[in-house]
């Protein structure tokens, strides 16, 4: 198989492919779909046409592995690499103009993952880990991605989209964490991780995650040093409940004001 350089000169292939279908649309009158029936789960042709892109660019290269996407489902049967994407995290940020949505894509080996990128096109910023080492390329220039110290809660600043969003004991058990906080901030989907990964936020904290929402994210978290787990302090692969931490004795902290 490649080798961490082949990897990464790939993924950028899969970024500028990517945001070249993606920046068309950003900022412009779109059509928005709601894929829910009860709920506002809004989708646009750019979400569907970068997921497609990039499914065609992993197949010409890789025809024997599987892909799993949001938009366009599952096929990945019993593939040993497999490609999780979501071509557009952060859709409602997108189509309100605002530049904290990113493309997320990950590859698995045997169940595990080990490589992910989140690219955000209209910054020009790529935040790329293999669970080892993590890297940032964009306006700033190119650097080495670590998390920074932060063993007191009582010094950490944390992210999550929305309180509202933690349905019945979740709520309880965030505003456990919030309150020991120094600061709090909202929204920015898949950058808060990436924020986190940076060294610049401590501690991420949300619910209802998919698998390609926080897969993807794993690696860059990892290699940077942070921790991911869900709130149970088990694998976060799944989504679901997840939290992040930059330091994994805050995050053991955490853990224990989730858990009450």
């Amino acid at each position: 198989m490649q080798e961490r350089d082949d990897w990464s000169a790939f993924f950028t292939e899969l970024a500028d492919l990517s945001g070249a279908v993606i920046l068309p649309h950003f900022r412009t009158r779109m059509t928005i779909d709601n894929k829910e029936v009860d709920a506002f789960d809004p989708v646009t042709a750019a979400d569907r046409a970068a997921e497609q892109v990039i499914r065609r660019h992993i197949g010409a290269r890789f025809p024997d592995h599987g892909i799993l996407g949001e938009e366009f489902g599952d096929d990945s049967g019993s593939a040993e690499y497999v490609w999780v994407i979501d071509p557009i995290d952060g859709t409602r940020a997108f189509i309100s103009g605002v530049p904290v949505w990113g493309t997320l894509v990950g590859l698995k080996k045997g169940g595990r993952p080990i490589y992910g990128m989140m690219s955000q096109p209209f910054i020009g910023e790529r935040f790329i880990g293999d669970g080892r080492t993590s890297t940032y390329a964009g306006p700033a220039g190119e650097a080495v991605l670590r998390t920074r110290p932060c063993p007191s809660i009582a010094e950490a600043t944390l992210f999550t989209t929305s309180p509202t969003l933690f349905k019945d004991d979740e709520r309880a058990a965030y505003d456990r964490v919030e309150t020991g906080v120094r600061l709090t901030r909202y929204s920015c989907d898949c950058y808060a991780y990436c924020m986190l990964a940076g060294g610049h936020v401590d501690i991420v904290i949300e619910s209802g995650l998919k698998t390609f929402d926080i897969m993807p994210l794993i690696p860059v978290i990892e290699g940077a040093g942070g921790v991911v787990t869900n709130w149970q302090g088990g694998s976060a692969i799944d989504g679901g409940q997840v939290v992040a931490s930059g330091d994994p004795s805050l995050h053991e902290e955490v853990l224990r004001r989730l858990a009450g």
